[in-house]
């Protein structure tokens, strides 16, 4: 049953829709100038979003439908008259260009586009993890063990404690890369307080400069304290808690730092404040620097080499194949902050550069 709608002699897109019924009509009988007549005068009514169903008898009852979207006249979409009329809206298709956010990171030569991951890198992340947390579970039982000794006989060193953290740390990379060191002999003797700073490229980092065995206090974030067991084993070792972006945290780590510098222990400082995205030195912040020019100890700059390879920024989850190298540059001693922050930059930029 076909729903026709007769109009009155006003205007026809402005009169009222009247519903009947009458019997459809095979629109192929028509002609193509009978066609035309039929739709051209009802093009662009879609506005009012009514059926118009013109009654003729010069059209033989043909129905007049008028379009939504109109442009063209219908008559133009009919390849054949004697064949069905269909149209569809052509949907004009976009190229979608992805571009992933971890592109461009890590160091220049370790640039990982998601489809270049190999699923080996995937697998030996797996195996670094499983690694590390199997050798933590077991070692966190011998740092609970002995940590009331450690407070009442080396409560600001606590040798014991990292002594533990260089055996985890050995434990988890060995089977993963090789850590090559150069200039063993610029480390000042153990019982030395120092001020120690490195550049900042992965994860890694942290990881290979435990296996160098020193006892010095690192600065990380308050939140990772909250981790079960590797929390516990921060908190045993006296790693100081910061709160980013907050001015007074910032203040009382570094007044933290200079009483640990006073009593024998000695800090650890990333300058850059953070891991570097593209492999490049970043610009050094004053504050381990100040901390070691009021208190009078020696700054000790490391460059780290290959971590950023092995692991790159945003890409916690791999673990390429490759090696890493740590480099100890002498110690540098003075009363200016500046000039010390400049001598450790220069060091550490000048290693990078020749070995990139």
């Amino acid at each position: 049953m076909e729903v026709v709608a007769s109009l009155s002699r006003s205007h026809p897109f402005h009169c009222p829709l009247r519903l009947r019924h009458k019997r459809s009509c095979n629109i192929s009988q028509l002609s193509l100038s009978q066609f035309r007549a039929c739709k051209e005068p009802f093009v662009g009514c879609s506005t009012y979003k009514q059926g118009v169903l013109w009654n003729s008898s010069t059209l033989n009852g043909a129905s007049c439908i008028p379009r939504k979207h109109v442009c063209v006249p219908w008559y133009n979409y009919l390849q054949d008259f004697n064949q069905p009329v269909v149209h569809k809206q052509a949907k004009a298709s976009r190229p979608v260009a992805v571009r992933s956010e971890l592109a461009g990171t890590g160091i220049p030569d370790s640039t990982h586009m998601l489809s270049d991951i190999t699923f080996g890198s995937r697998v030996r992340g797996i195996g670094f993890y499983a690694v590390t947390a199997i050798a933590a579970i077991l070692l966190i039982v011998l740092m609970i063990a002995q940590h009331p000794f450690v407070l009442l006989f080396d409560q600001y060193r606590r040798r014991a404690q990292f002594s533990v953290a260089k055996i985890w740390a050995s434990l988890t990379v060995a089977p993963f890369f090789k850590i090559e060191y150069e200039r063993l002999e610029n480390l000042p003797p153990p019982d030395v307080p120092a001020v120690y700073v490195s550049n900042h490229q992965s994860f890694l980092d942290i990881y290979t400069l435990l296996t160098l065995g020193r006892s010095f206090k690192f600065i990380s974030k308050t939140g990772i304290f909250l981790f079960p067991i590797i929390g516990w084993a921060m908190y045993m070792l006296g790693v100081i808690p910061l709160k980013r972006m907050d001015s007074r945290s910032q203040m009382e780590c570094l007044k933290r730092c200079m009483d640990l510098l006073k009593k024998g222990a000695s800090v650890f400082f990333f300058p850059e404040g953070t891991r570097s995205k593209d492999g490049k030195l970043c610009a050094f912040k004053r504050g381990a620097f100040s901390v070691a020019a009021k208190v009078g100890v020696p700054v000790v700059p490391i460059t780290l080499i290959g971590t950023g390879k092995i692991m790159p920024t945003g890409l916690e989850g791999i673990l390429n194949p490759g090696s890493v190298k740590v480099i100890i540059h002498k110690p540098i001693e003075g009363s200016d902050a500046a000039v010390l922050c400049n001598e450790a930059r220069n060091a550490i930029a000048e290693a990078l550069q020749h070995q990139g």
